[in-house]
């Protein structure tokens, strides 16, 4: 496969340079000079420039800090959806299911739900409703389709493995797979407060949790499996796009405020 290109390659010359300084190393008042010795197996630690299983899934999960959004194509359980994702600089959805002509708009804490003609003939007009927290409405949601959660999961597993290059869409891809628990997937995520990794972690269910992940010579993620609970496909694609955008409806087009408590979607 064509060498990938180093998002962290800044910090692979920095490494150059250190090993440079530290070979450099005087001798010692009896004259003689040190020997270097290789580091045992267990004290070599992965990084995102190297290519073990493990070093190329850091290199994904920093891909995806540098694009922040991306589109989605997802089939969740027996649920099929597309849409847009931000996860950085806040969280930012747009999704479509196919068996629903109703929208869901995530905006961080405020979400809108509607959009279609049928919600309009309900509400006697406006297309939307609104609904604000303290904390982002759809969480779940988000958490079950946001790349950088199962990145960060497979991240941290002790064993990731390449099972090879595959064709996917016309495009060369590397599959790699870790096996964990649901536990171990949710204490992975640091990024999230503790009653969302207690929440993802129900989510999951019992058993292991095995997680399939396709990247391509970038090492973006173009496709994720997920097998636990539910079994979730996920796709993405351009990442990092300035087209992407997500804008909350008009206010002339929003219903009164419906509350806090966000009904279930789809």
């Amino acid at each position: 496969m064509a060498a990938r290109t180093r998002t962290a390659a800044a910090l692979l010359a920095a490494g150059l340079v250190l090993a440079a300084v530290s070979g450099c190393t005087g001798s010692g008042a009896s004259g003689s000079t040190a020997k270097p010795t290789s580091p045992s197996p267990s004290s070599v630690q992965a990084t995102p420039t190297d290519r073990s299983p493990h070093g190329v899934l850091l290199s994904a999960k920093l891909a995806l800090h540098e694009a922040r959004r991306s589109e989605f194509r997802a089939t969740l359980g027996e649920d099929r959806a597309k849409g847009t994702l931000f996860w950085a600089p806040k969280s930012v959805l747009l999704y479509r299911g196919d068996a629903d002509t109703r929208k869901l708009m995530v905006l961080d804490t405020s979400a809108y739900v509607g959009g279609d003609p049928q919600t309009a003939a309900r509400l006697g007009g406006p297309h939307w409703e609104k609904y604000t927290g303290s904390r982002s409405p759809y969480s779940a949601l988000i958490d079950r389709i946001n790349p950088v959660v199962a990145t960060t999961a497979a991240a941290s597993a002790d064993d990731p493995m390449l099972i090879g290059e595959e064709k996917l869409l016309d495009t060369t891809v590397e599959h790699y797979r870790v096996t964990l628990t649901a536990a171990q997937y949710a204490a992975a995520q640091t990024q999230l407060d503790q009653a969302r990794r207690q929440a993802l972690e129900t989510a999951l269910g019992p058993g292991d949790v095995v997680l399939d992940l396709w990247l391509n010579d970038r090492d973006q993620l173009v496709q994720l499996r997920r097998a636990a609970a539910e079994v979730d496909t996920i796709g993405y694609s351009d990442f990092g796009s300035s087209a992407l955008s997500v804008q909350a409806p008009a206010e002339a087009d929003i219903a009164p405020e419906s509350g806090a408590t966000a009904p279930p979607f789809p």
